[in-house]
């Protein structure tokens, strides 16, 4: 089987603080993690957890962040086309508090790969399945190529403006930039799934509402960071495998539930099998 990840892996700093700083106030960070992250990062790390074949369409910037995130997705067994950009790489900054919420502040613009890049789009059409959270809808289009579509539903303007029609778009219920229904797309995805975190989830079809379980959790001591985006990349596994959207759903939910424990997100990331 062979999947594609298209968008941004970024360099992340994540830590505990007592509570997030007032104005003028200056948090001190406990247990530092260093890791690549981001939409794309979290997604690719957890599908590179299979035995597919992986294929990480990304863009890196020109500085150490850059080349560290570059070491840590080439020590995988992905294939990795990653554009160049004369620009620091984007860094983000989590802060985890004791409640187990994430702020994160992200310094620069993601880097994302663009149709222009010359990445070798034309193997898009020989995947399985497809995970877009990248900006350009050109790129998005040459992901349509794939058998199977998955895509972030925070990428709402690269869907309006490709005007293709994805298998599945995937969001969080919780977060403003990606609750959505299925009437809000003109060219509406055969399945949307929105996340609602420790109450599980609901899917809309055209044939009506369903829901799907969250799975018990023993704690949250790490925090919620990366458990959507862990989420979305199992559910594209288990989809391109050939599991009904809400037996994918179920699936996933676990390996969203599975980083909650840790403060680094891919070492908690369960592995994915058929």
């Amino acid at each position: 089987m062979r999947i594609a990840v298209i968008g941004h892996v970024e360099h992340v700093a994540l830590g505990r603080v007592p509570r997030l700083p007032g104005p003028g106030e200056i948090a001190h960070v406990e247990n530092l993690r260093v890791f690549p992250g981001g939409g794309g990062g979290i997604a690719f790390f957890q599908i590179v957890k299979s035995a597919a074949e992986i294929h990480l369409f990304t863009a890196l910037g020109n500085d150490e962040a850059a080349e560290q995130v570059r070491s840590r997705v080439a020590a995988t067994t992905a294939r990795i086309h990653a554009a160049r950009r004369d620009t620091p790489h984007t860094r983000d900054v989590v802060l985890i508090t004791p409640d187990g919420e994430r702020t994160i502040v992200v310094l620069g613009e993601p880097l994302h790969p663009e149709i222009r890049d010359p990445l070798p789009w034309d193997v898009l059409a020989s995947c399985d399945a497809a995970y877009f959270t990248a900006q350009d809808p050109a790129v998005l289009r040459a992901a349509r190529a794939a058998r199977l579509l998955v895509v972030t539903a925070r990428r709402r303007e690269a869907i309006f403006r490709a005007n293709v029609p994805a298998d599945v778009i995937v969001g969080s219920a919780v977060d403003p930039r990606e609750r959505a229904v299925l009437r809000d797309f003109p060219v509406p995805p055969r399945a949307l799934v929105m996340t609602e975190g420790a109450a599980g989830g609901w899917i809309e079809t055209a044939e009506g509402i369903s829901r799907f379980p969250a799975p018990a959790v023993r704690g949250t001591a790490g925090g919620a960071y990366g458990a959507g985006d862990s989420f979305a990349g199992a559910l594209t596994f288990y989809l391109a495998l050939g599991l009904t959207i809400a037996d994918a759903c179920a699936r996933a939910a676990h390996h969203g539930a599975a980083v909650l424990g840790s403060l680094e997100p891919i070492e908690a990331q369960l592995p994915l099998a058929r």
